[in-house]
């Protein structure tokens, strides 16, 4: 959008911003198709190969139900108050043995499937395909999976109930399917309803040889109430009673007598529920196989159950996800799949009583790693002598090489009961073991190699992205420039410059990047502190010896001061010290009635903003009661809401109120749902929205020469959407956004002390200050999903999409409608003073928006590119760039470019 003023704007600055803006997403695509490629992958299905160590070993089982927990973490199984009562009994009992099975990040479900299925490290870009249901791309058809090998043993049907994430990995796999959405995050209790009803029917019936089940209810009370929700123990027990359900069915029905149960997480969560980063709780989903036959390898083990808390997640033994590949291939009786880098879990080893059946699967699991280990560094590089000096390796390969000859020559061969009887058990056991160890040193090779990384597109990228910021630095040149009253000088730049170099330095370090909040909250404090000195030096200097103006000023700064020190301690954040003591565990969690108190005042004050906005355009005794109404409605259904997702944040006060509610709105046809609730929210802000616009573009018939903008209704508006996305925890932020709301437009009121350079700084740094106080880190495990389906019933790519954005950017949104309006005042401040407007003050905003949006870019993606091979860059660079891409295209084009220059175009034709 252009300004009215935009005759006096130089026409190649325009043309260079809009270069720049078209730049920065052709970049941003340009690298992630460099960055996130798919890996080669071996094509086909593994076949049992002789290698000299006897024909396949038998398999002790021949179906399987795989049970998967969504978001299952270990404690949640394993510790004392845990609901999996019968679960720690039948390990107790060696029916059950228990792991702790590590998930490499990204821990979200389409790659943890991946990994568990195919034995190998999905790629990272599998991270953004999990979010969209309808994506295709990410499917594993073609891929060797142990459900390919199962589908070709053709020994009974696939059959799956759950998360519809399998049905698009494996599509015209499943004989028999109900899929539920995995993104579904307001209901607890159909998702896995709509699975266990399939349970006892499918257990009676013989003709099936997998049966997986996803039950997505545990996850979800994550995502809405963490971990200690009142809710997860009960569905703990809920699940527990699935594995009762499985178990009596394993010793009662004779087609069951040889089936395994798997009972599994594909992840866990963090303190807050989320997942998707790399912290312990993430990283540590609990793993139990069930079968009555397994008490013929436990019964002189004494299995203790349950344990105690342990702070680091690790209960028993710990294997890595990628171990079910093989594991399930020997325990089932199919290959290993081709691109396998798991390991036999040597535990079950004990399951063959013959020493050759258990050397066969070791070294067909070696030999199957093998393949893959010189698909990546060459045959040669383990033949028969090529390295020279294994005594001393020059690399990790060549050690891996020499013990892989090692094993070879000294794995037994039992081609007879004689050779079985003349076994050395101390020989084999040392054998075994450093077998063990040689296919652990392959995986985490293998693991820990970098992508194949397309270098030419990393660094066209990165040019084009560096282009931009070329290209916006020009134009915010020219713009500049151009001078004016009120209008910015390049001294004004100097802090704005200042953040931009310190954060693009900061971006090549893991630690600044975990702790990026810091920066974002002391470089407001310190833009603070410079404001507030120029704004008594500035008063000292009008005023003389006056001491109210000077007392007026110190009062407005230390109030904005306050209400960023609040921001800042508001929700702990970050790597290393989250789950911290802040002010919402501290105070306001053990305290809903404060609470409450808080989130009635911001509702009151945004019911008020909007009567005063309104009031102007239509008549008052029509004003009060229609914003009385939408704003009890939406107080009522945060209320309702909050109650049904997480009543802990509901005192026995607001208890009360929520039934009355129900109660009076109820009807005959029941409580309204929060569904229904939702929608009337957001139909009310529609015609509101609708209304004010109405006011804006429509002139009063008045004598007039000008009025008000009724723009400025716009912001409590958004302020009334944006609470009701936002976590209840957080409404009150948005009172202390009014205070340093009010603060700047303070500053606006002393002419040129307050310049729009000024304010797009304040922009960016309150915007960024705003997302990390709302609880947003560089994670994937800290967006927040609570919101992302009021007022929908099913997946909607792009309303979903839209709702999770408002909720994770609820802050950052404010702060960009309010720069607009304040960019207004700015304007319309030089023309009451008699003086001629800032030249282009909206373009001077958008042109150093983009200055920033560009230099980030090329910083995030410098940092990716230089630091590719770090052991950190997929569980801190990586995902900081997706969150690059969020910033860049949701925020920078989406709201600060494509909103705000709708806002500030309906704004300027308000001025009459």
């Amino acid at each position: 959008m252009v300004s009215p003023n935009s005759a006096a704007t130089p026409l190649l600055a325009v043309l260079l911003l809009l270069g720049a803006n078209l730049l920065i997403p052709l970049a941003i695509g340009i690298f992630g198709k460099g960055f996130f490629p798919y890996k080669p992958l071996l094509p086909g299905l593994a076949q049992y190969e002789d290698h000299g160590y006897g024909p396949p070993a038998p398999a002790p089982f021949d179906r399987v139900v795989f049970m998967v927990v969504d978001a299952l973490r270990s404690d949640f199984v394993y510790v004392a108050n845990s609901g999996f009562q019968f679960t720690q009994s039948l390990i107790r009992s060696g029916a059950a043995v228990p792991f702790t099975a590590h998930a490499t990040s990204p821990t979200v479900t389409m790659p943890r499937i991946k990994a568990i299925t195919t034995g190998s490290t999905p790629s990272f870009l599998d991270v953004v395909l999990n979010v969209d249901e309808g994506d295709k791309s990410s499917s594993l058809a073609s891929q060797d999976t142990w459900l390919a090998q199962m589908k070709a043993k053709n020994t009974g049907k696939l059959v799956l109930y759950g998360d519809d994430t399998w049905l698009k990995l494996f599509p015209d796999t499943f004989d028999r399917a109900d899929g539920t959405s995995s993104f579904f995050v307001a209901d607890f209790t159909e998702v896995d309803n709509n699975v266990t009803r399939h349970v006892p029917d499918e257990l009676r019936k013989t003709d099936w040889s997998l049966m997986v089940l996803h039950y997505l209810g545990l996850d979800h009370i994550g995502h809405k109430g963490g971990p200690r929700s009142p809710n997860m123990v009960p569905k703990q027990r809920e699940m527990d009673s699935i594995v009762r359900e499985i178990f009596e069915a394993l010793e009662r029905e004779s087609h069951l007598e040889s089936t395994l149960l798997v009972l599994l997480g594909d992840h866990g969560m963090n303190d807050a529920g989320n997942h998707g980063a790399s912290s312990a709780g993430e990283t540590s989903p609990a793993l139990v196989f069930v079968a009555p036959k397994l008490r013929s390898i436990t019964a002189d083990a004494h299995i203790p159950s349950p344990l105690g808390e342990r702070d680091n997640f690790q209960f028993y033994r710990t294997v890595e996800q990628s171990d079910l590949a093989p594991t399930l291939g020997a325990l089932l009786g199919f290959p290993t799949p081709k691109n396998n880098l798991g390991a036999f879990i040597t535990a079950f080893l004990p399951l063959w009583s013959l020493r050759r059946d258990q050397v066969q699967i070791l070294m067909h699991n070696a030999h199957q790693i093998l393949h893959v280990l010189e698909a990546a560094f060459g045959a040669e590089a383990f033949a028969a002598g090529a390295v020279e000096d294994c005594a001393n390796p020059s690399n990790d390969v060549q050690e891996i090489a020499c013990e892989w000859h090692n094993i070879v020559r000294t794995a037994p061969r039992l081609r007879t009961a004689v050779d079985e009887d003349n076994l050395d058990l101390e020989a084999y056991a040392a054998w075994t073991k450093r077998t063990s160890n040689w296919l652990r040193n392959a995986q985490q090779t293998m693991s820990g190699m970098a992508s194949n990384y397309d270098i030419p597109k990393l660094g066209l990228g990165l040019g084009a992205a560096a282009g931009a910021m070329v290209l916006a630095i020009g134009a915010s040149y020219g713009f500049i420039s151009r001078g004016g009253a009120s209008s910015s000088s390049f001294g004004d730049i100097f802090p704005f410059a200042i953040i931009n170099i310190t954060y693009g330095i900061m971006m090549f370090a893991s630690s600044y990047v975990e702790e990026e909040h810091h920066f974002w909250y002391w470089s407001t404090s310190a833009w603070l502190a410079l404001v507030g000195w120029r704004s008594f030096s500035s008063m000292a200097s009008v005023t003389g010896r006056k001491p109210q103006g000077l007392f007026k000023a110190t009062i407005a700064v230390a109030v904005a001061f306050t209400a960023v020190r609040l921001l800042r301690g508001w929700n702990q954040t970050g790597q290393k010290f989250a789950g911290e003591p802040d002010l919402v565990k501290t105070f306001l969690q053990p305290n809903p009635l404060l609470l409450w108190t808080l989130v009635t005042v911001t509702y009151a004050s945004i019911a008020l903003e909007l009567v005063r906005g309104f009031a102007s355009v239509f008549p008052p005794a029509i004003v009060a009661p229609a914003v009385s109404v939408l704003v009890l409605w939406a107080l009522s259904f945060k209320l309702v809401f909050t109650f049904e997702d997480s009543p802990e944040l509901v005192g026995s006060f607001a208890s009360a109120l929520v039934e009355l509610i129900t109660h009076l709105d109820g009807g005959s046809t029941g409580p309204v749902t929060l569904i229904t609730r939702a929608r009337i929210v957001f139909v009310g802000l529609a015609l509101a929205t609708g209304a004010a616009v109405y006011g804006i573009a429509v002139p009063q018939k008045s004598g007039q020469v000008k009025r008000k903008p009724t723009v400025q209704i716009l912001l409590p508006l958004y302020t009334l959407l944006a609470v009701t996305q936002s976590r209840t925890a957080n409404i009150p932020l948005f009172l202390l956004f009014g205070f340093i709301y009010r603060f700047l437009a303070r500053q606006l009121q002393q002419g040129d002390q307050f310049t729009p350079t000024d304010l797009t700084t304040a922009t960016l740094l309150l915007q960024f200050a705003s997302f990390f106080a709302f609880g947003g880190t560089n994670a994937i495990s800290s967006v927040d999903l609570s919101s992302a389906y009021n007022g929908i019933s099913g997946f909607s790519a792009a309303a979903v999409g839209v709702l999770i954005f408002v909720s994770n950017w609820a802050g950052s949104i404010y702060w960009a409608v309010a720069s607009v309006l304040l960019l207004l005042q700015l304007r319309q401040n030089a023309t009451d003073a008699s003086l001629s407007p800032p030249s282009n003050p909206w373009l001077q905003h958008v042109g150093l928006l983009t200055v920033f949006a560009a230099a980030s870019a090329v910083a995030v993606m410098a940092a990716c590119t230089a630091l590719r091979t770090h052991l950190f860059v997929w569980t801190v660079f990586s995902p900081k760039y997706l969150y690059c891409i969020a910033w860049s295209l949701g925020m920078h084009l989406g709201v600060n470019l494509g909103l705000g220059g709708l806002l500030y175009w309906l704004g300027s034709s308000s001025w009459k």
